[in-house]
């Protein structure tokens, strides 16, 4: 787009990358070139969301404006949404209705994506993820201390642990689908970063901060009392030394026993990410062939990882 700055007028204003994004592209479809600005600096307070603006000529920009109108309103047979509807599946999954949409997008936001924007209105959901953790090692400690007030402090921290295990907060994302719905640069898109399990149970984290910071505290304790009930349910049956964890590297070698064949080797294959943000990869190899490879923010986390996906592979 080679008009002058001077020229160009903002038909569009909202503070969701994607919907910037949706816009922009609905325009560049239609043969009028858009481009995307924010002039507001990244704060250390990333829920303040900042304004992107869609500007396009002064020549073109009726002619914008009306077809973002006629989009609005396009539903039904054709199968165009409203602009911001596309997370609604996800509100109606986890149970809760965001007042501010952008704190969703915002918590489901990775930094790949981060790094291929240029508009320098997007952030990445990191310190949502670390708030996520806070509130619900609060939440969960809250639970149990009223659930099984005859266990001692150290069968709680355990059960704790357990409960709020990467593995465990990423079965619980992979049941809400929220791979599908993670906000990746196209390098993650391409490399499965939909489905690492890494990923959800970070994006997971920072969901419940979203639900937090947009609903308060008893938003969040309501989704996650849903989230963990059978969870609970679960170590009040089988007592306080319950795991929530599935051991899949000794199942993997009990299946591998079972046909005949040699026991698994795991093999740790890259690492990644900050000192305190460390991600590890680890492949399992059944007869000196990889079968399976997974991320996690331990070797042990990622050769268990690993070790599911290769019972779900083998075992088909």
């Amino acid at each position: 787009m080679d008009e002058p700055l001077s020229d160009l007028v903002v038909i569009f204003r909202t503070p969701s990358p994607i919907e910037a994004d949706v816009v922009r592209g609905l325009l560049d479809a239609h043969g009028i070139p858009a481009l995307v600005t924010s002039d507001m600096a990244r704060t250390p307070f990333p829920f303040s969301l900042n304004e992107l603006r869609v500007t396009v000529s002064d020549a073109m920009a009726e002619q914008a404006r009306r077809l973002i109108a006629s989009h609005r309103e396009e539903v039904g047979p054709a199968g165009i949404a409203p602009f911001g509807s596309e997370l609604e599946p996800l509100e109606r999954r986890i149970g809760y209705r965001f007042r501010d949409r952008g704190l969703l997008e915002h918590a489901l936001t990775h930094r790949s994506r981060v790094h291929e924007d240029a508009s320098g209105g997007v952030i990445d959901n990191e310190s949502l993820e670390f708030l996520g953790d806070s509130v619900l090692g609060f939440i969960i400690a809250d639970r149990l201390f009223r659930t099984f007030p005859q266990h001692n402090e150290g069968q709680k921290s355990k059960l704790k642990a357990s409960l709020v295990s990467a593995a465990s907060l990423a079965r619980l994302g992979e049941q809400l689908g929220l791979g599908e719905f993670l906000i990746l640069g196209r390098g993650e898109e391409k490399t499965g970063g939909r489905r690492k399990q890494a990923l959800i149970a970070d994006g997971y984290e920072a969901l419940i901060a979203a639900i937090y910071l947009d609903g308060g505290v008893e938003a969040v304790r309501t989704f996650l009392d849903r989230q963990f009930d059978d969870l609970i349910a679960q170590a009040q049956r089988t007592g306080a030394h319950a795991t929530f964890t599935e051991d899949y590297k000794s199942a993997l070698q009990e299946w591998l026993q079972a046909s005949g064949r040699g026991l698994p080797v795991y093999r740790l294959i890259g690492e990644s990410g900050p000192p305190h943000h460390r991600l590890f990869e680890v492949e399992v190899l059944v007869g000196g062939e990889g079968v399976a490879r997974a991320e996690g923010r331990s070797k042990k986390e990622a050769a268990q990882a690993a070790a599911r996906l290769a019972l779900d592979r083998l075992a088909r």
